[in-house]
């Protein structure tokens, strides 16, 4: 069965003074990775910097599969929500860019 990779995608408005704690939170070592590794198919995330806009970051989690994803959010829901309480006060503005799909699927998953 070949695998069908999920992927979600953000985006974080984070002033200066909290960039620091932001990376240490959204990196991909960092608190919500933690949280994200407890559960089967987690594949790992990104995080980025603009290079025009230093407030601007983009994040890129990577799970096998969308079941993955969605068991995760069911079975962590009441974690998740805290932690995204915690981190509120961390960013200005978030937003979700997407999920996105393999679209060639003549290379290897993740």
């Amino acid at each position: 069965m070949p695998l069908d990779p999920y992927i979600t995608i953000w985006e974080f408005t984070v002033p200066a003074d909290r960039a620091e704690a932001f990376i240490e939170a959204y990196g991909p070592v960092g608190t919500w990775a933690r949280l994200f590794r407890q559960a089967s198919g987690y594949r790992g995330t990104e995080l980025y910097r603009d290079r025009e806009n230093p407030d601007r970051f983009v994040t890129i989690d990577f799970w096998l599969s969308i079941d993955d994803y969605r068991a995760f959010r069911s079975r962590f829901a009441d974690q998740y929500a805290a932690l995204d309480q915690t981190c509120a006060s961390l960013t200005d503005a978030e937003r979700p860019l997407g999920t996105f799909e393999l679209a060639d699927r003549t290379r290897e998953a993740i």
